[in-house]
């Protein structure tokens, strides 16, 4: 691969220092609050894991946030379990693609993200992730900003970060980005996420038995995985386990996602500080990305947008489908 020119300003240095600096923020407060009952998640921007190599949310418990709408919509008309239907049969009709443990799983995507998570402008960049397909070597990206084609910074290997220490980077690969190996019944799907829980590298003294064992770790683990690749039908199950977890509810009228696609979003429960949204195609129901808002002095705004663009295998890290 010929090497690629930075983009101005040292780019996306400083996007990750921002973010690696929030999450260890949200690590800190995890580490003083002790999960009792029914797990909740921290809003972390636990979606940009795989967007930007960083490391899957932190958690706490039992504390109660105030949910939001963005903008005043008119009332949803469907319900979260049917666009989760819909998103299935949408899933069932998609190309298989398969890869071996030595590929990697290959995303494209564009995300909008502030520089802080409740203040400052807002950025547009494209980023480009090498994932490996069997979890056998680290994560590879790069990035540049939207406006700059001829932005894009060098690729750059990306380790997960430590939750109790930003300065030091976990001996890990990341997990496997290919899901091959999925029930794809979702009756078989759902205990098979109960057993097979996605690591959240929880801070020391982190209550792990009441994050690991409660009601709603599956489905942070099936949402975990919309980050790599999962085979049609496997995805299909996924989005019917989805479908059965409780408090998701579709936010009203028309939700445009970061690449400027017209969707419905479905907003999942148990997010503390903000709220975390899935976005489907408003036509077809297929799978676009994510957004993430924080809520500050009662008020809501978003935070960050993922658009998911484009989906390969490929051989190496650099490589383009």
């Amino acid at each position: 691969m010929n090497e690629t020119e930075r983009s101005p300003q040292g780019f996306e240095e400083q996007l990750l220092r921002d973010l690696t600096a929030h999450v260890a923020h949200r690590a800190e407060m995890a580490s003083a609050a002790r999960p009792t009952g029914r797990r909740s998640r921290f809003f972390s921007g636990w979606r940009l894991a795989g967007a930007f190599g960083l490391a899957v949310a932190l958690t706490a418990g039992a504390l109660v946030v105030q949910t939001m709408r963005l903008g005043d919509q008119p009332p949803p008309t469907a319900s979260a379990a049917e666009i989760f239907h819909l998103a299935a049969d949408a899933a069932r009709q998609q190309p298989e693609l398969t890869a071996r443990p030595d590929q990697y799983v290959f995303t494209e995507s564009l995300a909008t993200i502030r520089e802080l998570p409740a203040s400052g402008p807002y950025q547009t960049i494209r980023n480009q992730l090498w994932q490996s397909a069997g979890g056998v070597a680290y994560t590879q990206a790069r990035y540049r900003p939207e406006a700059d084609p001829n932005g894009w910074g060098e690729l750059r290997v990306l380790r997960m970060g430590d939750a109790a220490d930003p300065e030091k980077e976990l001996d890990a690969f990341q997990p496997p980005a290919y899901h091959g190996d999925l029930p794809t019944d979702p009756d078989e799907l759902l205990p098979y996420l109960r057993e097979h829980p996605v690591d959240l590298h929880l801070p020391e003294g982190a209550d792990e038995e009441a994050v690991y064992g409660g009601e709603s770790m599956a489905y942070t683990t099936a949402r975990s995985m919309l980050d790599g690749y999962v085979p049609p039908r496997a995805l299909a199950a996924l989005f019917e386990v989805l479908a059965r977890e409780p408090g998701a509810v579709v936010i009203s009228g028309d939700v445009v996602d970061a690449a400027g696609r017209h969707g419905v979003a479905i907003r999942m429960p148990g997010v503390i500080g903000g709220n975390s949204d899935l976005i489907f195609d408003r036509v077809t129901h297929v799978y676009l990305g994510t957004r993430g808002s924080v809520i500050r002095n009662g008020k809501e705004s978003l935070y960050n947008a993922v658009a998911l663009l484009r989906i390969a295998i490929v051989d190496r890290p650099g490589q383009l489908p």
